[in-house]
């Protein structure tokens, strides 16, 4: 008979919280009691811990069996406490000693042989463990990559039960475990420079990503416009090592990380089909909320094709998350945020035969039919996006002279250098996109000269922009500022702003 305790992680949305995982082996019938509102995976735990006990040349106890996860109130999900419950029950029973092991926390799910296998969500536990004061942690062997990103923690990568027992009992840690230390950034195989043509796409491709403004494109299919949308990563500035972490914990809990080989400095580029479902977009889900498409694609691109196609509701509520930068999902267990600060860009025939171009190619749709398929994408929709552009096929010459295109290392120069004339202009500020700044400080401290916004107020005495309409041409005039190397927009900056947000014609 005898007690025993361990720590471990649970996490709610990227917050970790400090579990306490307890045993009691008393007199009774023989049975295992598990508590601590567990979901249906961990309550499945007892066949696995049992087996693998057993498999891993331990005694199971033949007493009555209390497992307690605290605290009791807060719901406990996923596979991962597999380990620490089988470390407690061994504990308990006598066999190894758990007094060292106050400051460590231990994660993994357990084959029936023993095995520690991977569990989702590495990172954030690992850096939630050391804002709580943790000093060591024993995690599976295969999340070995993905938790050398966090400084400050011993990490301890095991493969199997019996291995985790023998380092408990005084054993060495075997060296094998620092072979393949060295986080691996795949490379990005695609070019700006495959575009043919396209001049005046590749520069409305820049101005967004120098401000990280959202897109439309509108175009017959055929032109290019998925192939623009797949380079904008290409034309971003590398993620930093603060941007990286943030995005490879939210691709960890979405366990998208599982077999992956650590950071990578690359923007994400995600593109969900358009038949994804609401919750698929956004994140949801009953007893474990993951991440959706919104927020996988954080500091990066969310590319949506054949947009007017997407079910009534799901582009929608992409609303909030482009005004707030996070996701906030709302469920009875709790309430989970993601960030979810990203590049939207959606593509779109100009009609519903896609022929439609204003070049008279055959289209045979009526007006209202056109217009009821354009109308798929809703008004307030539209107006959270910064550009709009209508992307025609490639001339002749332009077909002749593709050779000449600029590269993607070429066009992301250009980009760094106006990241880093916003991140100077708004060092005093908590953000440091033109994309981000307030609509209150847009009419006081950043206004364009004094021509640039008489044309706007113009603009909005003839109804042809809204109040957010005015502020998101300003924001795209001081990306254009920046691009052009100016102090503030001049007049020239506020047209080619306005531009190109009014450049479908006809199609907006």
């Amino acid at each position: 008979m005898g007690l025993a305790s361990l720590s471990s992680i649970s996490l709610v949305g990227l917050n970790g919280h400090l579990i306490n995982v307890e045993v009691d082996i008393g007199d009774g019938i023989p049975s295992y009691i598990l508590l601590g509102l567990p979901d249906s995976a961990l309550s499945e735990s007892k066949d696995r811990v049992r087996s693998a006990i057993i498999n891993s040349e331990e005694e199971w106890p033949r007493n009555k069996i209390t497992v307690s996860l605290s605290p009791a109130w807060m719901p406990k999900s996923g596979s991962g406490f597999d380990l620490p419950i089988a470390l407690s029950i061994i504990a308990a029973h006598g066999a190894i000693p758990l007094a060292p092991e106050a400051d460590s926390v231990f994660l993994g799910e357990l084959g029936l042989d023993g095995e520690v296998r991977p569990i989702r969500g590495i990172l954030p536990s690992l850096l939630a463990a050391k804002s709580l004061g943790m000093k060591r942690a024993f995690i599976p062997f295969k999340n070995f990559l993905e938790a050398s990103l966090v400084s400050g923690i011993e990490v301890v990568p095991v493969t199997s039960l019996k291995e985790t027992l023998q380092i408990l009992r005084g054993g060495q840690i075997p060296q094998h475990f620092q072979e393949e230390s060295e986080t691996v950034t795949p490379a990005s195989d695609i070019d700006l420079m495959d575009v043919v043509g396209q001049s005046a796409s590749r520069r409305a491709l820049e101005i967004a990503a120098i401000g990280a403004h959202h897109l439309l494109l509108i175009g017959p299919p055929g032109t290019g416009k998925t192939m623009l949308a797949e380079r904008i990563p290409t034309i971003l500035p590398a993620l930093d090592s603060e941007q990286g972490i943030e995005v490879t914990a939210i691709h960890s809990v979405a366990g998208k990380l599982l077999n992956s080989t650590g950071s990578n400095s690359l923007p994400p580029f995600v593109s969900p089909h358009h038949t994804t479902s609401t919750a698929a977009m956004v994140g949801g889900g009953s007893h474990q909320i993951k991440p959706g498409a919104a927020s996988l694609a954080h500091h990066g691109v969310l590319f949506i094709d054949e947009a007017p196609e997407c079910a009534t509701g799901v582009l929608d509520a992409l609303r909030q998350p482009l005004e707030s930068g996070e996701v906030t999902i709302s469920r009875a267990s709790g309430i989970v945020k993601y960030p979810a600060r990203f590049i939207l860009v959606l593509a779109a025939n100009p009609c519903p035969c896609g022929r439609s171009s204003g070049k008279g190619r055959g289209c045979t749709c009526s007006s209202l039919q056109i217009r009821r398929y354009l109308q798929r994408l809703s008004g307030p929709l539209m107006d959270r996006i910064d550009i709009r552009l209508l992307v025609l096929p490639p001339s002749r010459l332009e077909m002749a002279t593709a050779t000449k295109s600029e590269s993607s290392a070429v066009v992301r120069s250009r980009v760094v250098a106006a990241r880093d004339t916003q991140r100077n202009r708004f060092a005093n500020f908590p953000w440091h996109l033109n994309s981000q700044i307030p609509a209150k400080l847009l009419r006081t401290d950043f206004l364009a000269e004094k021509a640039g916004m008489n044309l706007l107020l113009s603009e909005m005495d003839m109804d042809r922009l809204s109040a957010r309409g005015f502020h998101k041409v300003l924001r795209v005039a001081w990306s254009v500022a920046d691009s052009n190397q100016h102090q503030i927009p001049t007049i020239t900056d506020v047209q080619e702003a306005l531009s190109l947000r009014q450049s479908l014609g006809h199609f907006s």
